[in-house]
């Protein structure tokens, strides 16, 4: 299944899930488990198809019997699949007849997996007697279509994170929907950083355990092995209902882990002890969390604190910041990386947060900061700042620290809403790449972009020859008299320049069928007259206009389709054209240099002149374009033209206030 056929998929199951949801007394809250636990599910069921055939395959001859021995449950474990009982498939639940009771099958299948499967114990959902019979059943079709019946691979991973992204905008079963989901283009930045293919991966704050799924992804794009046989997972999370997302999630993705429901300030609660001894650390920490107990015995002698509890001076601790910096700091080994996001407050802080800030710059593990602008957090629009450590930072790059501010890098999805497109994801790891020397990193993002390009433009190519198929089809039936398409199927060229010209190319095919849509709704007013002049019933005119209405309906359909699925893929591909050219602008050399505005590689020298701030807006300065045809005297005499009214109201407005009597 491609890239788009996934997209395209996720949307449909969302949209025909959150429909049904909007047509009941559920809140989003109380939707959101119930409906991950049947995406579980379906996706065991899945996993446990395909697995069954290599698991038959596998399993051992008994040399006096000649025959293989029965299946056990561990060989599924070691296919990455459950072993379901007959009762727990998606299949019999689906072909439930209506005379039995479903909520009570489904939570029976929960308790039957829960059973075979101890480390999901009290994990899975088991309150679908609160949904309605009918909408519960409406729900079951929903996840057993063909398409989502045939899923391959890490399909209903993909769904079941981009269910948690949705849920996320909808602030469900949280005050603020990041605590249980990270965006991904943070996630993503996080995990291209600092290249996490290997050793113990550890996320002290993992809400649902989305750090740990784009590791498994990075994995399987980067290496040759099994991501249980690369990495150990181990999780720390604060939240009862989180802990359970997370554990649901690395279930859903086979994903072995150890996910601990506790308090990272007050526990270290994995066994053994974590200190010093993580190949990588990622999260993205609940900011500023205040009333910490700075009087708690285990935070006074925990040796996750080096550098000592940030205490104000009446000996509180003002918020968890810096506990947590020096929490992903410690737990790291001697070549270990680390990947977190944080308050942009913290780069600044003074007082006891600056000594520890300057101490932790001072060791040469602070690798990079990066300035991420609003909007990017789904239910709250703060900036943040998404930091780096390196232990094993090579010599020549120790006394350094990689400032980039990617505050005007960004990409508009919604109103509210910004992400990093794939290019420009690309190029601030292309940052990354070249301050670290490698020699290969210039012409191997060249390469990403141009597949890039190639794969979006290919993507509009897909729709058209899709939509051509259509209407052939369209044509070739009675209704339109097997009269044919008259065009012939052309692929459109393409100059990166010549966008909107391309665009006009696409639509060309197809003028044809707006002509004779246009044809039709001509049609439709002609019926109308003559049946009206004949003096016909209303009831026998709409008969009449029935089958040219269907028609122009057969036709306006895939039109439509093709016309706004065309212009998502050339916005798309527009991006990937301009984050390319952008790549080349920044570095014409194909090598490092600092650039106005967006990136320095910063001294200790320098950073200490700037009283140890790691605020990059301070190193990269700012890029000023001015526009040369912009009449700036004239604006100045139109504000100040603005400006003399309004202090002519606001004198007005006050003699009117004076004017009255109390």
């Amino acid at each position: 299944m491609n890239q788009s056929t996934i997209k395209q998929l996720e949307t449909e199951l969302w949209d025909a899930a959150d429909d049904l949801r909007a047509n009941s007394k559920l809140t989003a809250a109380e939707y959101k488990d119930p409906l991950l636990g049947l995406v579980l599910l379906r996706f065991a069921q899945n996993r446990y198809e395909d697995a069954k055939i290599e698991v038959h395959t596998n399993l051992p001859i008994n040399p006096r019997t000649k025959e293989k021995r029965e299946v056990r449950k561990e060989d599924y474990t070691a296919a990455g699949a459950i072993m379901l009982p007959e009762k727990a498939k998606y299949d019999y639940l689906a072909a439930l007849p209506e005379v039995e009771n479903i909520a009570e099958a489904i939570n029976n299948a929960m308790k039957l997996i829960e059973a075979e499967y101890p480390d999901l114990e009290g994990i899975l959902p088991k309150s679908y007697q609160e949904f309605d019979d009918k909408l519960l059943r409406a729900l079951v079709r929903v996840f057993n279509k063909d398409a989502v019946k045939h899923a391959k691979g890490d399909v209903f991973g993909r769904i079941y994170e981009f269910f948690l992204m949705k849920f996320s905008m909808q602030g469900a079963g949280a005050q603020e929907g990041g605590e249980f989901f990270t965006p991904p283009s943070l996630v993503n930045l996080i995990v291209n950083f600092i290249e996490p293919n290997h050793g113990i991966i550890h996320d002290p704050a993992c809400g649902s355990g989305g750090m740990f799924v784009q590791t498994a992804h990075f994995i399987k794009d980067h290496e040759n092995k099994s991501v249980n046989e690369a990495i150990t997972v181990y999780g720390t999370e604060l939240k009862s209902n989180n802990t359970r997302l997370a554990k649901m999630n690395l279930a859903i993705h086979g994903i072995e882990g150890k996910i601990i429901e506790a308090n990272s300030f007050y526990t270290n609660p994995h066994t053994p002890n974590l200190t010093g001894r993580c190949d990588f650390v990622m999260a993205n920490p609940p900011f500023n969390v205040d009333k910490i107990d700075s009087n708690n015995k285990f935070l006074a002698e925990d040796e996750r604190l080096p550098f000592g509890a940030p205490l104000t001076g009446k000996g509180t601790i003002g918020n968890g910041n810096y506990l947590w910096m020096q929490y992903f700091h410690a737990y790291l080994n001697e070549t270990g990386r680390a990947g977190f996001v944080m308050a942009s407050s913290a780069t600044d802080a003074g007082n006891a947060e600056k000594l520890i800030r300057q101490k932790l710059i001072e060791t040469g593990d602070v690798d990079c900061v990066v300035s991420i602008g609003n909007n990017f957090f789904y239910t709250r629009s703060l900036p943040c700042h998404v930091w780096f450590f390196d232990k094993g930072k090579k010599e020549i790059n120790k006394d350094k620290v990689l400032m980039i501010d990617a505050r005007n890098t960004f990409r508009v999805v919604t109103s509210t809403i910004n992400d990093f497109s794939i290019g420009q994801q690309n190029n601030i790891t292309t940052i990354k790449e070249l301050y670290r020397k490698n020699e290969n990193a210039f012409s191997s993002s060249i390469r990403f972009h141009k597949d890039n390009c190639t794969a979006e433009f290919s993507a509009i190519y897909s729709v058209y020859e899709q939509t051509y198929k259509e209407f052939s089809v369209i044509f070739e039936s009675e209704k339109f008299g097997k009269q044919g398409l008259d065009s012939k199927l052309t692929y459109p060229t393409i100059a990166l320049e010549t966008i909107n010209d391309f665009y006009k190319e696409l639509k060309a095919p197809f003028k044809e069928i707006e002509q004779l849509i246009g044809s039709l709704k001509s049609s439709l007013l002609l019926i109308e007259e003559k049946g009206k002049k004949a003096k016909l019933k209303k009831q026998e005119i709409t008969k009449q206009l029935a089958p040219v209405k269907n028609k122009i309906t057969v036709l306006s359909k895939p039109l439509s389709v093709y016309a706004s699925g065309v212009l998502e893929s050339l916005k798309e591909g527009k991006q990937a054209i301009i984050d390319w050219e952008a790549l080349v602008a920044y570095f014409p050399k194909g090598i490092y240099q600092d650039v106005e505005g967006l990136c320095k590689i910063a001294s200790l020298e320098e950073i200490a002149a700037q009283d140890y701030s790691l605020t990059p807006g301070r190193y990269v300065g700012v890029k000023i374009d001015i526009n040369m045809d912009f009449d700036y005297k004239w604006r100045m005499k139109e504000i100040h033209t603005e400006l003399a009214q309004l202090n002519t109201e606001a004198n007005s407005l006050m003699q009117q206030i004076q004017s009255v009597k109390l």
